[in-house]
């Protein structure tokens, strides 16, 4: 309360507030705006008028106002919609760069989404004019016009004239990055999904299974992996340099700005459209906002459009992550004895392939003139009959030197298991196969 300007009064300062953000509703409230009309800087000015007169609102207690509740709701609502728009808006613009597969049915679904933001906000901006006329806010007479957000494309690019090749880089920091893209993939594959969901089936999806902190969480996993590829391996953008680890980086780019909106969008249902049990103003407010952004559109645009292309481009590019990183492994060979008494049944093979699989770079089972792949249960179970058969002693693993380390280990207890089959404590250093 130490504002040295707050002898001005709150109808003063809710107009002064409200003047840039009634000026972008005025703009975009002609229900025929054409979509070029919407660019980042547009977004933009949403985004940041809307923060600050929402943390005016909230500071003076709209949350708890009858009056002045809707107002309030409806800076949110534009705040957060504005939020995924220019998340969404971004990829567009970005696409000419990215290196994706399906990219025309992605770029048509990606339009749709926008042009189903765009209609949210300019249907929302006329009631944020009427709901402030009918609060005795001033409307503004002076209003913004095209010249006031222009996009940010244009038909030059600036000379290209500092290299980012990465043929410097340490191996060890694209290995460790191909390995967590390849990580946070894996996490996904519960997610995945090939038909559109129903209303139902998007109902019991979110936020049961699907919402904006698991989601967020995710989000800040995939900027750590992009931040750790701009700070560690090419810090260039994308249209020179070592094809394979920029295309790499654009999966996982398009992939974060993906969760970004889903984040946003995921934030306004949760808090503002999903029933929670409210009563009375509450109930009454999110009926009137449900009027406005229809609930399951929203969550078909969350769901079978950001969901879905998140979970495909992590999935899609699951074979050039492992293509780089066998690529850039360090290769070696152990030579170590067979489980003693039972051989490669299922247990050993088990935690065999799953320290292969931890670690995600290629390791194969050498038995004789044969090789198996050391990650697939199967195969090595397959080895295992041939080295009862030939009565073998001694077996060779070679490949990632990461994976063969754990393999030694794991040998030297034998496999983690007693001569009878019962399973024995692991060492720490193979904690996570616990």
């Amino acid at each position: 309360m130490n504002d040295t300007h707050c002898e001005i009064s709150f109808s003063e300062k809710v107009r002064i507030f409200s003047s840039d953000y009634l000026k972008c509703c005025i703009y975009i409230s002609n229900r025929q705006t054409p979509d070029y009309v919407f660019t980042k800087k547009l977004y933009s000015k949403l985004i940041g008028t809307s923060q600050v007169l929402e943390d005016f609102l909230d500071f003076h207690g709209a949350k708890n106002s009858e009056d002045w509740y809707l107002y309030r709701e409806l800076c949110a609502a534009v705040r957060h919609l504005s939020l995924g728009a220019y998340c969404q808006k971004h990829i567009l613009n970005r696409l000419i760069f990215y290196d994706i597969p399906d990219v025309e049915a992605f770029r048509k679904d990606g339009e749709k989404t926008l042009a189903f933001l765009n209609d949210l906000l300019g249907n929302i901006a006329p009631v944020i004019i009427d709901e402030a006329s009918r609060l005795n806010i001033a409307i503004p007479e002076e209003i913004f016009g095209p010249a006031d957000f222009p996009g940010i494309t244009t038909g030059e690019m600036l000379k290209y004239d500092i290299d980012d090749d990465a043929k410097d880089v340490q191996k060890r920091n694209i290995v460790k990055i191909a390995n967590e893209f390849l990580a946070l993939a894996a996490s996904f594959d519960t997610l995945n999904f090939y038909e559109p969901y129903g209303e139902q089936e998007m109902a019991a999806l979110v936020p049961e299974k699907v919402n904006e902190v698991e989601v967020r969480r995710f989000e800040m996993l995939v900027h750590n992996l992009q931040s750790s590829f701009d700070t560690y391996v090419i810090h260039g953008g994308f249209r020179f340099g070592d094809r394979k680890l920029k295309s790499l980086r654009s999966f996982f780019s398009v992939v974060f700005h993906l969760l970004q909106m889903m984040g946003r969008l995921l934030n306004f249902y949760e808090r503002h459209l999903h029933e929670a049990g409210y009563k009375n103003t509450y109930k009454r407010v999110q009926e009137q906002l449900a009027s406005l952004v229809d609930p399951v559109m929203l969550l078909d645009r969350t769901v079978n459009y950001g969901l879905y292309y998140a979970c495909h481009y992590l999935n899609s590019g699951k074979k050039l992550a492992r293509e780089i990183l066998n690529e850039n492994i360090e290769r070696s060979t152990i030579t170590v004895g067979i489980p003693v008494k039972l051989g490669f049944h299922s247990r050993p093979s088990l935690l065999v392939a799953k320290i292969v699989q931890h670690y995600g770079g290629q390791v194969e089972l050498v038995v004789g003139e044969d090789r198996f792949d050391a990650s697939s249960v199967l195969d090595i179970q397959w080895a295992g009959g041939k080295i009862q058969k030939e009565k073998i002693s001694e077996v060779a693993f070679e490949g990632d030197t990461r994976a063969l380390a754990d393999i030694q280990i794991l040998a030297e207890v034998n496999y983690g298991e007693d001569t009878m089959g019962k399973g024995v404590p692991l060492p720490d250093a193979l904690s996570y196969l616990r």
